[in-house]
């Protein structure tokens, strides 16, 4: 567009038409200038996403531990490292503590290095951390890593264009090609038919004018940076702004349950030793008898002696309660078994300064149940302790103890001679917003499913109390791994309920929902759950319990680590969709009246062949930029769109069917304003005369056809009460530009108008109402109002849900 205008400018120029020429490059200018303040939007938007989406590293500087952006570490810097976290630099190893990394994007290797020998090995920037903790001295940073060597930082890899995307740019192209062959033709036969090639090139480049819209291009990029960064105002980050095209197709929610159907703070409730009748509560401040005090120790040296989980802490915070002697100073832990196994466990070795050793694990229940050699009455006792307390929605933890230690350490833990030492159950009760928040996405037409490492019946317990639909019985991440694809893609379409996953598990699950058609949402906050956020359509991790390897891994971030925001983040994802198709088939329906103006009075070699020249036209374009980028932009979301099923991830607005409307929109605008001028000219009107009641009615059309494109569903009756302060401001300067035009000699002069009488304007008027207004009927009789759907339409921000109206 700012090539045809130049061009035309300058045809104007050599034939001496100086006004139409500065008109031209004023227009330009505008044209320019609007394009650059839509990307100076997107960009101020998208530069504000990757300042918060950058990882964090933890630094040691001046005896502090700070955090700060990974892109400010330098040389020198001591690096702090644990589980959950990506390593932002190259370094060597000054401690290490079970440490262990993924470094697969470097060797191909799949499985985890050990990084035991501190001084001698490396850390390198991009590897994950998968487990232990590790000090770093920094030797390398950005470029200089090895990362940065073989030219492959992650800041740099480019994401494909989505297939929207992808469709946009073709349609454009082809609409390009269309407006190309429209030149030829028309500038051909002009110069053949006035024997001037500067006439003949003028009404070539109007019609170019009129058929290119590149204000589709505009709105995406647009629409979806701006979309990106409104989402971040209401504290979720999406860490790409094609995510946002996506959140309006999702189809199915797979959550996990603690920290996000739960508020995971865990205290301790119940504890179960071997020969009680059943589990005893747990009650602060108060002396426990032997073996509840020996059951809760061992729990403790389970755990990590600087615990970040949420139960460790609950441990060590009921350990300290209730001891008299605090043993753990006169300890140091000598050696970890990270938590692995299948059903899985962790076990921590301590050292006493006299050589005295304590050897401690704890995990799922059930099997550490059945790693101990218990007597099967015994045996019985406990596995009822554990259902009765699975059954009341209580985390369970198993807790064994090894009293003859090996010389030598096994290879694994499972090869330790267990000892049980009973049941340790926690409380985590749903967060109060939990169940509004699933009725909002069974309402949106979302399936939900939830997915935990919980066994069974905790699962099916919190279940229950949350609101979660479910009719088939429980799937383990055991049977789901024995179930071959065919089955398991039969399966997960009826199973909403999931319990004892792990990451490859979690991974099929996925997989197969995708194989089914469905759009995936997958919440996750671990290392375990990277794989699977990875694979989901849309991963949403949590901002302020996930580790960082799950926010690297995820599309969008909850920075309040709440649920809710996925159901604002989905209510964003349908309207900024929505008002880009309005905006598309606003800019189809109004283009296709201008082209057939321009072309049909040439080629039909009517009395006045040129009703529109490219002032005219750029008059209007200067109208259609701002209405489908800006206005159609900030448009609310309309009253019944969570309550519309998801669209088909497959389909888009640029089909023809979604398109016929539209099509048919501007055939019979273009009808009456062809048929406008088509009367003036039985009548014996003049051209300037002519010129003016065709332009009047097609930009009358133009503001008419932006009111009723504000909805495809419902009508003005509704839609005016839609607050958006932009349009009125810019149909009334519309309106007053239209004004100026008719009224103002230069103005007139200029655009080769003159003055209308009051029942011209009103027949201008009526034919543009007509035109437009039939799609107000069609709508009425396709969805009548009689509905009883509310007035207004829904404001897309956080209290408008109720699981969110509590921030």
């Amino acid at each position: 567009m700012f090539v045809l205008l130049v061009v035309t400018a300058g045809i104007y120029l050599i034939i001496g038409s100086y006004s139409e020429a500065y008109v031209l490059l004023a227009a330009t200018a505008i044209v320019a200038g609007i394009s650059l303040y839509q990307e100076a939007r997107s960009d101020r938007a998208l530069l504000a996403l990757q300042q918060l989406a950058q990882p964090l590293a933890r630094v040691r500087r001046a005896g502090q531990d700070v955090a700060l952006p990974a892109a400010e570490l330098v040389v020198g810097d001591i690096l702090l490292v644990a589980e959950g976290e990506q390593v932002g630099a190259d370094g060597v190893l000054l401690e290490a503590h079970d440490l262990e990394a993924d470094e697969s994007f470097l060797t191909g290797e799949s499985l985890a290095v050990s990084k035991a020998a501190a001084g001698e090995q490396q850390l390198f920037a991009g590897s994950s951390v998968v487990g232990g903790t590790g000090v770093v001295q920094i030797t390398a940073v950005g470029s200089q890593t090895r990362l940065g060597l073989i030219g492959g930082l992650i800041s740099q890899v480019k994401t494909p264009p989505t297939p929207l995307q992808q469709q946009v740019r073709s349609f454009v192209r082809r609409m390009a090609m269309v407006g190309g062959v429209a030149f030829i033709v028309v500038w051909a036969y002009n110069w053949w038919e006035s024997g001037s090639l500067a006439h003949g090139l003028l009404h070539g480049l109007t019609i170019a004018m009129a058929v290119l819209p590149e204000e589709i291009p505009v709105a995406l990029s647009s629409f979806m940076a701006l979309g990106a960064w409104r989402l971040m105002q209401q504290r979720l980050l999406t860490k790409q702004p094609q995510t946002v095209e996506t959140l309006g197709s999702a189809t199915v929610i797979c959550v996990d349950k603690t920290g996000t159907l739960t508020q995971n703070r865990m205290a301790l409730s119940q504890l179960y030793c071997p020969g009680q009748t059943g589990p005893i509560p747990f009650e602060e401040q108060k002396e426990l008898p032997a073996p509840l005090s020996d059951l809760l120790a061992t729990a403790m040296w389970a755990s990590e002696p600087s615990p970040f989980d949420p139960m460790e802490q609950a441990l060590h915070r009921a350990y300290t309660q209730t001891t008299s002697r605090d043993q753990r100073p006169a300890y140091r832990m000598v050696h970890e078994y990270p938590l692995g196994e299948k059903p899985p466990m962790m076990t921590h070795i301590f050292a006493h300064a006299d050589g005295r050793l304590i050897v401690a694990c704890k995990g799922a229940p059930e099997g550490i149940i059945a790693r101990c050699q218990l007597p099967e009455a015994e045996k019985a006792q406990a596995l009822a302790a554990l259902t009765q307390l699975a059954a009341a929605g209580l985390r369970v933890l198993g807790v064994a103890r090894c009293t003859d230690i090996p010389e030598v350490y096994p290879a694994s833990q499972e090869d330790f001679a267990w000892e049980f030492k009973g049941l340790v159950a926690f409380t985590d009760p749903p967060k109060p917003t939990a169940a509004a928040v699933l009725r909002q996405l069974y309402e949106a037409g979302l399936q939900v499913k939830m997915i935990t490492g919980d066994n069974a019946l905790t699962a099916e317990a919190i279940a229950q109390q949350v609101g979660l639909r479910h009719k088939e019985p429980v799937l383990t991440g055991a049977e789901v791994m024995a179930l071959e694809p065919a089955a398991l893609e039969q399966q997960v379409g009826k199973v909403d309920l999931y319990a004892r996953m792990f990451p490859e598990a979690k991974l099929r699950v996925i997989e197969a929902l995708k194989a089914n058609g469905q759009v995936v949402a997958m919440t996750g906050d671990g290392v375990n759950d990277g794989p699977a956020l990875k694979a989901a359509h849309i991963g949403v991790a949590m901002g302020h319990r996930g580790t960082e390897l799950a926010r690297q891994a995820a599309d969008l971030v909850l920075l309040d680590d709440d649920l809710g925001g996925m159901v604002t983040a989905i209510s964003y994802g349908r309207r900024i969709y929505d008002n880009l198709k309005k905006a598309v088939q606003y800019i189809i329906a109004i283009h296709i009246p201008l082209i057939l103006t321009v072309l049909v009075p040439s080629l039909l070699a009517w009395q006045y062949p040129v009703l529109l020249g490219p002032v005219h036209v750029i008059f209007l374009e200067l109208i259609m930029g701002p209405t489908c980028s800006i206005i159609f932009e900030n448009e609310p979301m309309e009253a019944d769109t969570m309550q519309r099923p998801p669209r088909p991830a497959t389909t888009t607005f640029l089909q023809l069917g979604e398109l016929g409307g539209s099509l048919l929109q501007g055939l019979i605008i273009a009808a009456g304003v062809l048929g406008v001028a088509a009367y003036a000219l039985m009548q014996g009107y003049s051209e300037p005369l002519t010129r003016t009641l065709t332009f009047t009615t097609l930009v009358l059309a133009n503001v008419l056809l932006t009111l009723v494109s504000r909805s495809r569903h419902h009508t003005l009756r509704r839609s005016l009460h839609y607050h958006n302060p932009l349009l009125p401001a810019m149909l009334a300067l519309t309106l007053v530009l239209l004004a100026l035009c008719l009224t103002v000699p230069a103005l007139q002069q200029l655009f080769q108008l003159q003055s209308l009488t009051w029942l011209q304007l009103v027949t201008c008027a009526g034919v543009a109402a007509l035109s437009t207004g039939w799609f107000e009927v069609y709508k009425a009789l396709r969805s009548p109002e009689s509905k009883g759907m509310t007035n207004e339409p829904q404001q897309t921000t956080p209290t408008d849900h109720p699981a969110t109206a509590n921030k």
